[in-house]
Parts: structure tokens; sequence; C-alpha cells
């Protein structure tokens, strides 16, 4: 398991932050560099099963392990969506989290990612792009 993290300073409330992150319209602009025309399906409460998915319904199914709304947010992921068919996965502590801390200069969202191995590369080539999608949408949006 590869342990990842990114960090990005934002000149934004950590509340406009989590709104980017999580707004169905902006959620679907920052992940389109994971996947175009990505979205999740399902509520971000503590204990519940979120499915992330792309427009052929292929994505992954996670739970949300910890949800401080603005502060922090901790999904494990649990198996893989193929063609809509859930099939669950041995991926141990697969985790992502979102940090957010106030901090002199706004914000600062950082986001670890605990991945199988194969996955590092596809994560370092995409994740820095995505922070700074949501850096814009988070200090230029009304």
């Amino acid at each position: 398991m590869e342990k990842l993290s990114y960090e990005i300073q934002i000149n934004a409330t950590p509340e406009k932050i989590w709104s980017v992150l999580w707004g169905e319209i902006t959620y679907r602009q920052w992940t389109a560099v994971f996947a175009e025309g990505s979205f999740y399906q399902g509520n971000l409460e503590e204990g519940s099963i979120v499915k992330f998915l792309d427009p052929n319904n292929n994505g992954m199914f996670s739970k949300v392990e910890k949800n401080i709304p603005n502060k922090e947010i901790r999904f494990l992921h649990l198996g893989e969506i193929v063609a809509g068919v859930e099939a669950p996965q041995e991926w141990g502590e697969a985790t992502e989290s979102y940090f957010l801390k106030e901090i002199d200069e706004g914000t600062s969202l950082k986001c670890e990612i605990q991945t199988p191995e194969e996955f590092k590369g596809f994560f370092e080539e995409k994740f820095p792009k995505a922070l700074e999608i949501i850096k814009n949408l988070s200090q230029n949006q009304l």
C-alpha cells in the first residue's frame, strides 16, 4: 500500500472549499481530471456507502468512515463497480481523506490517499491538477 499526500493553500474559507469538494456541479468539475463525467451517488453521512461513478456506471464504492463538515472526511474504498455491478476487493486500508485547516492565507486543503502501488502513477499525475481546479473554483466562484 502506498501512502500519498497532496496539499494546496487556497484563499477561501473551509466552508467554501467544502461546498466545492462535495457540491453536485463542482464535484463533477474537479473530478473530471480523473474521469470525464464523474459523479457520486449516496450521502456523506458517517457509516453510509457512497458510489463514485463515471457515465458508464464504472467506478468504486466506499464507506464514509469519518465526516466532520468543513474540516475532515475519510472514505474507505471497498470495491470496484463495473457496468453497475459491485465487486468487493481486498484492498485492506485503501482510504482517501480530505483535511481542511484555516491558516493566515485562507485554508490549507490536504488530501491523503492509501492506495495499491499500481494506482500510484495515476494519482501522482492527476491529483495536483484536481487540487488546482478546486482552488480555482473556491477562489473564483460566487
